[in-house]
């Protein structure tokens, strides 16, 4: 059997194989005649050359991702496992072989690759590692430190505090566990959401792998083997939720070109050779640009350069502001993969073959990054709620901003201790709150996600994993609490004002769908964001920041007053900022021209494509600090980028009483039946039964246009 591929209703690949090897080829070649698109655009991230054949609008990511030499580090941490773990490295090359195998069918059935002319190419046995490493770069916000930089020079070191929350780029998700102490059947329940930018086709992957060793299935990530985040193997599950730690470090470096060399200052005071190269980047319909890779003794140098010209070619790519001292300014970017060659791969077939919690646990002692808080239950009982991953220990400025690499106390001093935790009273809730893992961070999220589940489990003796889908959706804003306390404290308004105001006091605080309470308070949050980010306290954070493209999100200052909005509310003092006849004008401003729309008017998914189409763009409810977690950005655009990638239950007692949803579908080819067919559910709260009886499945017959017919 070199093999086998079945589908449910829903198109969802199940896939079994004589041996693990065998099963990682299957999987990379469904994943291929499925994703062929998607896999070849994160080929592409992953090496620096998207802007080929998507245009100038990837320029910014390409440059990022040819600085930080993302591919480079794919290439040294497959050497590495070869060197460590042989059995892992071959089940990743025979991942890429499939992929390769079955990228000719996927392409030929995908029309995105007919309108940019591109033509599949081949996936090396590093690309997984690059396509791993390239989706999550951005995943721990190390551009957060350029933010509080700013912060600290404009307004003072107490100002971080006000902004610490989860930012605009902020991957995030809601995770529980429930005990068989607390459940229906005596056998633990998990349950989840992972909160990233939604994709078309989406950023996981519903599939199951079965072989003589084991029959696991889960959200894999498309271009990665295995199950790494989200899986039940039938005796033992599992699922993660961003720890919020900081593991990333900028270093401001002090370069100089000598002759052809570039040279960096060192904390000993002398100047030591510096990496470089220059790399061409092409640009689809226009000239090529010249993008020189340095790389110093802490890192990759991904903003900034010598002074002087590299060796020249058409164009050069921009690389950011200089020094007061008139030397070039620059940032290195220290990362843990890079250090130790080991992106933590290691982890992922031990993972398929667990058993027990146990099993679980040592094989996420070889996690490296992102770095996680992974919940984990089985069979016999067993739980498990841990922080898994690398974060270096080093001097509190490196997590806080950029430090100067000049300047001796900032080197790496080996790796902290991974914090665990109990399960109090049988159930455990992570939503990216400060917890196991607040040890290992700077920015967390607001607890009002974790609060609310468990408030919603405690309301229940005993659950089931029907029941799970009331928590996916509620919809529950705990943040609003500050706003409204400002407005119940307002008198001498307008009868419009006074009218509105004795509204939303009445307003049962959920962001439903088809709420005009909702849409009437998101609307005054709109409008005190944008005051308060028009006052001359924050003025000198509201320039164009001076910094790559990529890392922009997280330095705009809009969002971060939208999202610090609770924060910068129940402050004891702002800046002399008159917040009560700030919110008084919001208030009298929104008053005098009413909407009389629902929030889902407004609060609709904007889901990223790689090639600008048609995308859905439905309705949505729930809101960022609601556990239907859909972001709005406030003061900027009530449309959200980012929500639930995926909603998950693994069932201990039975998994085909397990559940699970993808924001569209199976398929990544527009048009085909399980291209958006699971969007309906996504946007009710369903959940699609899973299914494991092979008989209930139907054989996938013709590989070139699977689950057409």
């Amino acid at each position: 059997m070199t093999g086998e591929t079945y589908r449910d209703a829903y198109g969802i690949p199940h896939v079994r194989a004589a041996d693990v090897h065998e099963l990682a080829r299957a999987q990379g070649r469904v994943t291929a005649v499925d994703r062929a698109w998607q896999l070849e655009v994160e080929r592409h991230r992953a090496q620096g050359t998207s802007a080929s054949f998507l245009g100038s609008a990837d320029v910014p990511w390409d440059v990022l991702a040819r600085r930080s030499r993302l591919a480079d580090t794919a290439r040294r941490c497959l050497a590495a496992l070869e060197r460590r773990d042989a059995e892992t490295a071959r089940w990743v090359r025979a991942y890429a072989d499939g992929v390769n195998e079955g990228l000719p069918a996927g392409a030929r059935r995908t029309p995105e690759f007919a309108r940019t002319g591109l033509t599949p190419g081949r996936w090396e046995p590093w690309t997984p590692l690059a396509v791993w490493l390239s989706t999550h770069l951005l995943f721990a916000g190390f551009p957060a430190k350029l933010w509080r930089e700013q912060v600290i020079r404009h307004l003072g070191p107490d100002a971080v505090g006000l902004f610490a929350t989860d930012g605009p780029g902020t991957a995030g998700s809601n995770g529980w566990l429930v005990s068989g102490a607390r459940t229906t059947t005596g056998h633990a329940l998990l349950a989840g959401d992972p909160h990233r930018f939604v994709e078309d086709p989406g950023v996981y992957q519903q599939i199951r792998l079965a072989c003589p060793e084991f029959d696991a299935l889960g959200l894999a990530v498309p271009g990665v083997p295995g199950l790494p985040h989200f899986a039940h193997t039938g005796r033992a599950a599992w699922g993660i939720t961003n720890a919020m730690a900081d593991y990333q470090d900028l270093y401001r470096e002090r370069l100089r070109r000598t002759g052809s060399t570039v040279e960096a200052l060192g904390p000993d005071g002398l100047w030591h050779p510096a990496y470089s190269h220059v790399e061409t980047l092409e640009v689809a319909g226009e000239d090529p640009i010249a993008v020189e890779v340095i790389e110093t003794e802490r890192g990759p140098v991904i903003a900034g350069g010598p002074e002087g010209a590299a060796p020249e070619v058409p164009r050069a790519a921009s690389y950011g502001p200089r020094t007061a001292d008139g030397e070039a300014g620059a940032l290195a970017l220290r990362y843990p993969s890079r250090v130790t060659e080991d992106l933590g791969f290691s982890a992922l077939l031990p993972l398929l073959r667990a058993r027990t919690v146990a099993d679980v646990d040592r094989a996420l002692d070889a996690w490296a990054e992102p770095v996680n808080v992974v919940q984990a239950a089985d069979t016999a009982g067993g739980t498990l709620h841990r922080v898994a991953g690398r974060v270096p220990r080093r001097a509190r400025a490196n997590r806080l901003h950029p430090v100067p690499a000049w300047h001796a106390g900032h080197d790496w001093r080996g790796w902290h201790e991974t914090p665990y935790a109990p399960v109090p009273g049988g159930v455990a809730v992570m939503a990216n709150q400060r917890g196991p893992a607040a040890p290992l961070g700077v920015e967390f999220a607001p607890p009002h996600r974790a609060d609310r589940i468990r408030a919603l489990l405690d309301a229940r003796r005993a659950w089931s994993a029907e029941d799970m889908a009331a928590i996916h959706t509620d919809t529950h804003l705990a943040s609003a609490a500050p706003l409204l306390g400002h407005l119940a404290a307002l008198d001498g308004l307008t009868p419009a004002a006074a009218r509105l105001r004795d509204r939303l006091l009445a307003w049962d605080r959920h962001m439903d769908a088809d709420s005009t309470d909702a849409a009437a308070y998101a609307a005054l949050r709109t409008a005190v964001v944008r005051l308060l980010a028009a006052q001359p306290a924050f003025a000198p954070l509201a320039g164009p920041p001076a910094y790559p493209e990529a890392l922009r999100p997280w330095l705009a200052l809009v969002p971060r007053i939208g999202y610090a909005l609770e924060h910068l509310l129940r402050a004891e003092e702002l800046y002399g900022i008159d917040r009560p006849a700030l919110i008084r004008t919001a208030l009298e401003q929104v008053a005098a021209e009413p909407g009389t729309g629902t929030w889902s008017d407004t609060h609709r998914l904007a889901p990223w494509q790689a090639l600008p189409g048609t995308p859905a763009t439905p309705g949505l409810a729930g809101d960022h600090d609601c556990v239907l977690c859909t972001s709005a950005v406030p003061g900027l655009t009530d449309r959200a980028a980012r929500g639930p990638a995926a909603r998950w239950v693994w069932d201990l007692a039975d998994r085909d009483h397990s559940r699970w949803v993808v924001p569209f579908g199976a398929d990544g080819v527009p048009g085909a039946p399980h291209h958006h067919d699971q969007l309906p559910l996504w946007l009710g709260g369903g959940l699609v039964p899973v299914v494991t009886d092979w008989n209930r499945l139907t054989p996938d017959r013709t590989p070139e246009h699977p689950h057409d017919h």
